[in-house]
């Protein structure tokens, strides 16, 4: 069986600050900007790759309680509610370019014991951004 990730989604807070974290800081490309205000879609995702993120207003989907909106509203204040792992091939360069750009780093590169050097960022939103080296 041939299956590939396409798209997967992330809530973002505030769109001009997740473009400046995904296109700027990141380097990627910006697929799709529709909506307008803190109602925009936003596809972003490395250049040339197949697959593609989609940063999108928050609690969204049909049928949620008030309650269940501020309970995500508090796991993304927290960056407890998307998370996503990338990879590069020189984790120095590209941490030093993120924590330069104003990025929220909550850790360091550091060796893991599951034998993987990543560091971890949040982005506007949160959201936590683990890289690791490849």
């Amino acid at each position: 069986m041939d299956i590939s990730i396409h798209t997967t989604f992330l809530p973002h807070t505030d769109p001009d600050a997740s473009l400046v974290f995904y296109r700027d800081l990141l380097g990627w490309e910006v697929r799709a900007d529709v909506g307008q205000g803190t109602m925009r879609w936003i596809t972003v995702a490395p250049v040339g790759s197949g697959s593609a993120v989609v940063l999108e207003p928050p609690a969204m989907a049909d049928g949620l309680t008030d309650v269940q909106r501020t309970a995500i509203a508090e796991m993304i204040e927290n960056g407890s509610y998307g998370f996503i792992n990338l990879s590069t091939p020189d984790l120095e360069a590209a941490f030093d370019k993120l924590q330069a750009g104003g990025a929220d780093v909550v850790q360091e590169p550091a060796d893991q014991p599951w034998g993987v050097r990543n560091c971890v960022f949040r982005d506007p939103a949160g959201n936590t951004v683990r890289i690791q080296q490849a």
